[in-house]
């Protein structure tokens, strides 16, 4: 009975579309007949509600899919950009077989929480490329510490990996202040940090990284790529790690 009245309403659907295609539009059906497709529609959902459910559900998983599709053209088309930058910094392997690409920003409390995986995946697998490009986007005190963070990776690349556990994993809000603190404790002196944040006025690792953002899809932080994947939030240690081994596998982060 069920398959009969979805049936029905899958036809009624279809009429009111054809008949709204041709010249005369829904006056093809008279007002009777509109008020009583009109009504059993209503009354069928009425009854049956989890139908809207089913229909939410399958908008979700199309537009994840469509999502899904933007960012693999995206991630083919900006390859280079994505997985070797001159404005990111690798950790781990740099010769790894598998990369990870994290956007991050300082003050993002999933990013905070998402620096244990990390840690663990470094810890765990040495044959990762873990790339990390940091996209300020919670305010003007995470642009003061991408300013910071920029001018310490020019000058003391090496050590960034510190200046990052300490700026992403410490309890203050991340700012110029708390930033310049973590620089100045690795040894980079502030008049440094103070020339270099002066010389980079245009700051095109930021423009990049947000052209980047904007055509993977990516709205919040933490995000990934793996492969040809984006992987959106804090997925945890084991899903990234299922997808690097995936790509080792069988070239595809689902195999």
């Amino acid at each position: 009975m069920a398959f009969n009245a979805r049936k029905i309403i899958a036809a009624s659907l279809i009429l009111l579309s054809a008949t709204a295609a041709l010249p005369q539009g829904a006056n093809a059906l008279d007002a009777k007949q509109k008020q009583e497709i009109g009504d059993f529609i209503k009354e069928y959902l009425v009854a049956n509600p989890e139908i809207l459910l089913e229909a939410q559900q399958a908008l979700k998983k199309k537009q994840a899919d469509e999502q899904l599709q933007q960012a693999q053209a995206a991630i083919t088309d900006n390859e280079k950009e994505i997985f070797q930058s001159p404005y990111d910094v690798t950790l781990g392997n740099p010769n790894g077989d598998v990369t990870i690409v994290e956007f991050y920003d300082y003050n993002c409390g999933y990013c905070k929480r998402a620096l244990s995986d990390m840690e663990t995946i470094l810890e765990k697998d040495k044959n990762v490329r873990f790339v990390l490009k940091e996209l300020p986007i919670l305010g003007p005190d995470s642009m003061a510490a991408h300013k910071v963070s920029t001018a310490f990776r020019a000058i003391a690349p090496e050590k960034y990996g510190d200046f990052h556990r300490a700026l992403l994993g410490g309890e203050d809000r991340a700012n110029e202040e708390t930033a310049m603190a973590v620089a100045t404790g690795l040894g980079v002196s502030e008049a440094d940090l103070r020339k270099k944040m002066g010389e980079n006025t245009q700051d095109d690792a930021v423009k990049e990284v947000y052209t980047l953002a904007n055509s993977l899809g990516i709205t919040g932080t933490p995000s990934y790529v793996v492969g040809k994947e984006a992987v959106y939030g804090a997925v945890g240690a084991e899903e990234i790690e299922t997808k690097v081994t995936n790509v080792r596998t069988c070239g595809k982060t689902v195999c």
